[in-house]
C-alpha cells in the first residue's frame, strides 16, 4: 500500500489527500475507501496514534469504549471505565489495519498549490498531485502561550500541556497551573500528589454533574446541531461544553480539596507571577493549560488563515478555494467532530460532498 518517494511523481494523479494521521484522517479513509476513490493520507508521524502519541502519560478517553469508537470498528472494551492512553493509540493501529488504509508515514506536509484543477501537495521529501485536499491536522501541533508581561523575565521552567509528560518531571517544584479546562483540573489533579501547586484560572471553573461523560456532551452537540439546522432554539446551559468531565482522577482531586482556583495574574517576574492582588509569589515551574490554535500553517500560501490558524468554511467546506475541505477541528467544522465518535458525520458528509464535486466538476477515474 505504501508507495515510494520516488514513484510519488507529478505522474500520479489522486482523487483527495488527506493531511494527517490521526481520528480524523482515519475516519476520512474509511469513507474514502467505501467510496472506492484514489486517495493517500499523508502522516508527520512515524506510527500510528496521531496526537495521542504526545498526550500526557495519564490522559484517558472522557466515555465508554462502547461510545467512543471510529466508523465501522468498536473500540475494544477497557478494564477501566475510560480507555486509557494506550488503549486509545492500539485502536487507531488497529483500525488503520483493519481497513488496509492507505497512510504514507514520515510525509509532513510543509506546503500546498494550486495549479488549475490540481493541488500540488509538497512534503519535506517529496510531492503529490490531487484533485481535492482534506486538512485532519487537528490543534495539538499549534500549543497557545499568551504572551503575558514580563513573560520573557521568568527564569522557571515552562512548559504547554502538550510537552506535559507526567507529574514526577515536576517534584519538589512549586508548580503554578494555568488554564481552567479539562487539561488544567486533570494535571493540578496529579502533580499536586507530588508537590505543592497552584491553579489559576480566568473564572472559576465549571464542573458537570459526576455522572455526565464524553458521550452525553457528544448527544448533546448532535442535538444542538440539529436545533440549529431546523431554526430552532437549544438550551444546553445547564451542560455547558466547555465544563470539566468528572473522570475519576478529577473526583479525587476535588475530596482532597486541591481543585481550588487562586484567580488571575497581571505579570511574571524573574522568579515567579504578580497576582491581580498586587501580591508576588516565587513558582519553579508553569504549566501552560491555555489550549492550541489549528494546525493549518501549511496553506497559508493557498489561502488566508486568522491568527489561530481559521479558514473560511461552510461545515467543512472552504469557501476561498474549490477542493479544499477540513475536518476534525471541534466546532469550527462540525459540532463534537474533534472526538472518536464525533468525527464520524462530518467525515462521511464531506465524503459525499467529494464525490459529488468530482463527478461535476473532474473526471474521477
Amino acid at each position: 500500500m505504501h508507495k515510494s518517494d520516488k514513484n510519488n511523481s507529478m505522474d500520479e494523479i489522486f482523487d483527495v489527500i488527506v493531511i494527517g494521521g490521526g481520528q480524523s484522517a482515519l475516519a476520512c479513509g474509511y469513507y474514502l475507501r467505501r467510496a472506492k476513490l484514489k486517495y493517500i493520507i499523508l502522516d508527520k508521524q512515524n506510527t500510528s496514534g496521531g496526537a495521542w502519541l504526545h498526550t500526557w502519560d495519564s490522559l484517558t478517553l472522557f466515555s465508554p469504549a462502547d461510545y467512543s469508537s471510529l466508523p465501522g470498528l468498536i473500540m475494544p472494551n477497557s478494564e477501566n471505565k475510560f480507555p486509557t492512553k494506550q488503549e486509545v493509540i492500539h485502536y487507531l493501529g488497529q483500525y488503520e489495519q483493519y481497513y488496509q488504509l492507505n497512510v504514507k508515514r514520515n510525509s509532513e506536509v510543509v506546503e500546498i498549490k494550486k495549479n488549475g484543477d490540481f493541488f500540488q501537495v509538497h512534503t519535506q521529501e517529496s510531492f503529490f498531485k490531487t484533485k481535492t485536499v482534506i486538512s485532519a491536522t487537528g490543534t495539538w501541533a499549534n500549543p497557545f502561550i499568551p504572551n503575558l508581561k514580563g513573560i520573557e523575565n521568568y527564569k522557571g521552567v515552562q512548559i504547554h500541556s502538550s510537552k506535559y509528560k507526567n507529574p514526577e518531571d515536576f517534584n519538589g517544584l512549586k508548580t503554578l497551573v494555568v488554564g481552567e479546562g479539562n487539561s488544567g483540573a486533570q494535571i493540578v489533579a496529579e502533580v499536586s500528589k507530588n508537590t505543592t501547586v497552584k491553579w489559576s484560572t480566568k473564572k472559576t471553573p465549571e464542573f458537570l454533574p459526576d455522572e455526565v461523560d464524553g458521550y452525553y456532551l457528544f448527544k448533546i452537540a448532535n442535538a444542538r446541531y440539529k436545533a440549529e439546522l431546523e431554526g430552532k432554539t437549544f438550551d444546553a446551559s445547564n451542560y455547558n461544553l466547555a465544563s470539566i468531565v468528572m473522570v475519576p482522577p478529577v473526583k479525587e482531586a476535588r475530596e482532597r480539596g486541591v481543585l481550588i482556583s487562586s484567580g488571575t495574574f497581571r505579570e511574571f517576574y524573574d522568579k515567579g507571577v504578580i497576582w491581580d492582588n498586587g501580591e508576588q509569589e516565587d513558582f519553579d515551574a508553569i504549566i501552560w493549560c491555555t489550549g492550541f490554535g489549528y494546525d493549518t500553517t501549511f496553506l497559508k500560501s493557498l489561502i488566508q488563515l486568522d491568527e489561530k490558524g481559521i479558514a473560511k468554511t461552510n461545515e467543512t467546506k472552504s469557501l476561498d478555494i474549490e477542493g479544499l475541505w477540513f475536518v476534525g477541528y471541534g466546532n469550527w467544522t462540525g459540532y463534537a467532530s474533534a472526538s472518536l465518535i464525533g468525527v464520524n458525520r462530518t467525515a462521511k458528509q464531506t465524503i459525499l460532498e467529494i464525490q459529488d464535486f468530482l463527478s461535476k466538476h473532474l473526471k474521477i477515474n
